[in-house]
């Protein structure tokens, strides 16, 4: 099997590339605590912090900052914005608690993977320096806070 060559992530990029990292683990934790049998009102709970602390002006900044390079009329930026509102609702939904955290760490996973496989490259690609300095200015590179009310992942 062929390795992957690690992605160079243009420094501007890579706060935001550290964010999907963190994403990345807040799906990890799901699954964890589902293979735990941990209650989904606790998954929701901590998956809710992670939505309202760091997802939401995770999503801002990109489509804020990020998405414009390529423009709204994009295909890769149409299916990442569809992606953003898909996820926000089921972030959002009270209801049918384990499908849809089970659902959300499906979708979340697979956009994490679009955008540093696929789009971020584009952007990057296509991003002059002066819109890779906007995007990194927005962005602050602050260490992570993790919520430790409740380490049900443990």
């Amino acid at each position: 099997m062929e390795k992957k060559k690690p992605i160079k992530r243009n420094p501007n990029l890579q706060p935001l590339s550290r964010d999907h990292h963190h994403t990345l683990l807040l799906c990890w934790k799901i699954r964890k605590g589902f293979s735990k049998g941990v209650s989904p009102e606790r998954i929701k709970a901590y998956s809710d912090w992670f939505f309202h602390n760091h997802i939401l002006s995770h999503f801002t900044i990109e489509e804020k900052y990020l998405f414009p390079v390529l423009g709204k009329e994009d295909p890769m930026i149409k299916r990442a914005l569809a992606e953003h509102q898909r996820l926000k609702r089921l972030f959002l939904k009270e209801k049918d608690l384990e499908k849809t955290l089970r659902l959300i760490e499906q979708e979340l996973d697979q956009h994490v993977r679009f955008e540093e496989r696929e789009l971020f490259s584009r952007i990057q690609a296509a991003a002059t320096q002066e819109q890779l300095e906007l995007i990194k200015t927005h962005h602050k590179d602050d260490k992570f806070e993790e919520n430790t009310n409740d380490e049900f992942w443990n």
